[in-house]
């Protein structure tokens, strides 16, 4: 009996379900192997004491009034987090190694620090390291503690003793707590610390930021049931070695999903794009072969993002399909699709499909300019310069429409664009945007608009004065 109460049971390490006993395979999500034993919590010293349990309240004698929140000073951090930082809530900032997560958690304790002591806890870093980090970003660390800390322990005592106006800790599988027998990083560190700063975020009504790794996948180190745990769950992403930066929300329990921040990576740290459809297409000047531009949504906000393809002859009898920041499966449907639909050879060729930017496109909004990327790397012909393309590809060959026509055209159009191939509009009746709409009902007749045996492409950008003017484009 006495060995029974010493055991805190399983939990699943991917939905975060509870069993008493082990099992081979998760009764709540069907995934195998992935339940964990969490022994149960022993008292350490110097641990944080929640107050008195809550009682219940009627739920209409719950005040309505919305909480009040931090909002800081980026209106792009804002936008993602749905007009600012709630008070008692957790965050997790998720990126991969050299994304920038360290430089934006200085930038967020620089702008907390405004309103009282912010304790930035680093279980990576030295003082020496996070000094010279802020001087290069200008921060002069006024307001912000530093605890080199790994204990989780510690860390709760100095809460109990500063009383911070926010907490930030960099990162969260760097904690461990004396309650868990494990190493830290583990599943029942993770698990353990979390809870434990959750409890006190929600006890204190203060914000709770975590920074978190993320594995080879992309999803976040460590137990699924993290991402359950906390209210907020942002994602850094981005080529580390370019300078654009997006900050993508997964979950917000205060706010919509449906956002996306732009930042770019600068000597003085991560910068608001305001406009960062101009910003990603200011190095396009001239037609290029293998070159489409594709109006998608990032959230609720238009962008116009550049999509390149190279095919090349193989003789290898398996034709490889190669993609960055698209995915591969999709494109290996559009080659089929364009080889039976449309009647290109693409049998003995590699094809090679790339977002400029190093960002990635998720919606089937790109499969038209995908296809049409291919068939003009496949031809040699380039697209006009001043023609965007739009639209879901599906199997038979037909082209479907996509949400928000009217938001991606006139995006495009007032960045100087004058040419959209889409699909059919089915009686839907577009406002005068400037932008001639040719509406093609197959893929063959959006290779056959796009590009016409005979005739030379467009030279030369049509882009608009104010575009012209801020990034100086060569005519």
């Amino acid at each position: 009996m006495a060995q029974a109460e010493r055991k805190g049971g399983f939990f699943c390490k991917e939905c975060g379900n509870e069993s008493p006993r082990w099992a081979g395979k998760c009764p709540a999500c069907g995934q195998w192997n992935t339940l964990v034993e969490a022994p149960a919590a022993h008292r350490g010293r110097g641990r944080w004491v929640a107050p008195a349990a809550a009682q219940p309240v009627q739920l209409s004698d719950v005040a309505a009034a919305a909480a009040p929140r931090i909002v800081l000073p980026s209106a792009e951090l804002n936008r993602v987090l749905g007009g600012g930082i709630v008070p008692g809530s957790v965050i997790l900032l998720a990126g991969d190694p050299g994304i920038g997560k360290s430089t934006l958690f200085l930038q967020v304790a620089s702008a907390l620090a405004g309103r009282g002591e912010v304790l930035y806890v680093s279980g990576e870093e030295s003082g020496h390291q996070v000094r010279l980090r802020s001087e290069r970003l200008g921060v002069d660390g006024r307001g912000i503690f530093l605890l080199n800390e790994t204990a989780l322990e510690p860390v709760m005592a100095h809460l109990g003793r500063m009383a911070p106006s926010a907490v930030l800790v960099d990162s969260i599988q760097t904690l461990w707590s004396d309650a868990m027998p494990s190493a830290p990083g583990s599943v029942n560190q993770v698990r353990e610390c979390t809870r434990q700063l959750m409890q006190w975020a929600k006890a204190t009504h203060t914000p709770v930021l975590f920074a978190g790794h993320v594995t080879k996948d992309g999803d976040v180190a460590g137990p699924r049931v993290l991402e359950h745990m906390v209210d907020v769950v942002l994602y850094l992403e981005g080529e580390s070695s370019g300078p654009l930066r997006l900050l993508r929300s997964t979950k917000n329990r205060f706010g919509s999903t449906n956002e996306v921040a732009v930042f770019q990576m600068g000597a003085e740290g991560l910068v608001e794009v305001p406009d960062p459809s101009r910003l990603m297409l200011a190095a396009r000047s001239t037609a290029q072969v293998g070159d489409v531009v594709v109006p998608v949504l990032e959230g609720t906000r238009p962008m116009l993002m550049e999509v390149q393809a190279l095919t090349a002859p193989t003789s290898a009898p398996a034709p490889r399909r190669l993609t960055s920041g698209l995915d591969q499966g999709r494109l290996v449907m559009l080659c089929a699709v364009l080889g039976q639909r449309a009647r290109l050879p693409l049998g003995g060729c590699d094809v090679i499909a790339n977002v400029a930017g190093g960002l990635r496109i998720t919606e089937p909004a790109a499969d038209l300019a995908v296809a049409l990327a291919v068939a003009s790397s496949l031809r040699g012909v380039p697209l006009a310069v001043d023609t965007v393309a739009v639209g879901e590809v599906s199997l038979s060959g037909e082209l479907r429409s996509v949400p928000q026509m009217e938001r991606r055209l006139r995006e495009s159009a007032r960045l100087g664009f004058r040419r959209a191939i889409v699909p059919p509009t089915r009686g839907q009746a577009l406002p005068d945007m400037g932008l001639e709409v040719v509406e093609a009902g197959t893929l063959s007749e959006a290779v056959r608009a796009a590009l016409p045996r005979g005739e030379r492409a467009h030279r030369g950008p049509r882009i608009t004065e104010e575009a012209r003017n801020d990034h100086d484009y060569d005519e």
